[in-house]
């Protein structure tokens, strides 16, 4: 499992220097962070010498190299991909989580969400042809929008259930119990979890589009208005990626770091500093043209990954240590 696991990653390092992307290699410690108040993360100190003039600081271990990425790519507007460790605190153990973990992150540049589901739907093929492990061909993957999967498998309208503020009634038509004061955000967390999640073990590879925007990303809000351009891949019933079309407008940046942040304050394990200078990426240069460019990201748990890849149920078949 040793070699069929640095084979796979050295497939997908093969797979995107043949793309002409460029494989950073970035810290994994960052003096701040982007706030994401669904998730927690570990706190380190960075100690200077008995004597030193300079005072002792905090530092993060980063549950994502995004931080890093995008100021680079902010610089130099060229596509990239990194596969490096992450960390996040605070989950549960089992036999899909680990503390520590691999990440497979890419960013396309002049590229959309859908561009990046092309990108990755070739990735995905192209390592099952080299591991041959697992079967799987084109007309197998499939794909479904959120409200189409919450129609299908939760027997509701998502959109209307919000316009109408029914959304609590369908989660107790559906056997669950809401606790009172339930947000529309936790509301959709806990139906997609115990409706629309079970589900989608009956798909081989499935890629769900078009998140609604109520849910709190750095995604492109989409025409509509009602959804983002984003969407989430499954194997097996297993997530394995998460992409944006990335938002580039710096008040909606600058905004959620705002909300984010709050909501962290109230509610973290461990709460850390964020980069309260990162909207400025977004901001236009002086011909009025967005400094950032137009691009998409995925992160993908390269863990996860190789699990599918190989057909193993449990995330410590594929490392030979684990916390």
């Amino acid at each position: 499992m040793l070699q069929t696991r640095a084979f796979i990653l050295k497939q997908i390092r093969f797979f995107f220097d043949n793309k002409d992307y460029l494989e950073l290699d970035t810290p994994l410690l960052s003096p701040d962070l982007i706030p994401e108040s669904c998730l927690e993360v570990f706190q380190t100190e960075r100690l200077f010498p008995k004597g030193s003039k300079k005072e002792n600081r905090p530092l993060w271990l980063i549950p994502s190299p995004e931080i890093w990425m995008k100021k680079i790519i902010a610089s130099h507007n060229v596509n990239v991909f990194q596969i490096c460790k992450c960390f996040r605190n605070g989950e549960s153990s089992g036999h899909l989580h680990n503390s520590e973990f691999t990440m497979l992150e890419y960013y396309t540049m002049k590229a959309d969400y859908m561009d990046s589901l092309a990108l990755t739907e070739e990735l995905f093929l192209f390592l099952t042809e080299k591991t041959e492990y697992i079967k799987i061909n084109r007309e197998q993957i499939k794909k479904i929008t959120i409200a189409d999967a919450f129609s299908r498998w939760a027997g509701f309208d998502l959109f209307a259930a919000v316009t109408e503020g029914t959304m609590e009634k369908e989660a107790r038509r559906l056997g669950l119990d809401p606790l009172p004061n339930t947000t529309i955000h936790e509301l959709y967390d806990l139906i997609f979890i115990h409706a629309v999640e079970p589900h989608l073990k009956t798909e081989k590879l499935i890629f769900l589009l078009d998140y609604p925007a109520f849910v709190p990303c750095l995604a492109k809000l989409s025409p509509n208005g009602k959804t983002v351009e984003r969407w989430e891949l499954y194997y097996n019933g297993i997530e394995l990626a998460n992409c944006y079309s990335e938002e580039t407008d710096p008040q909606r940046i600058k905004e959620f770091f705002i909300s984010e942040e709050a909501a962290k304050e109230k509610s973290a394990i461990v709460k850390h500093k964020a980069d309260h200078n990162y909207w400025k990426l977004f901001e236009n240069d002086k011909n009025g043209v967005c400094k950032f460019p137009k691009c998409s990201g995925v992160a993908m748990g390269a863990d996860r990954l190789i699990m599918a890849l190989t057909g193993k149920s449990c995330i410590d078949m594929i490392l030979e240590t684990s916390l």
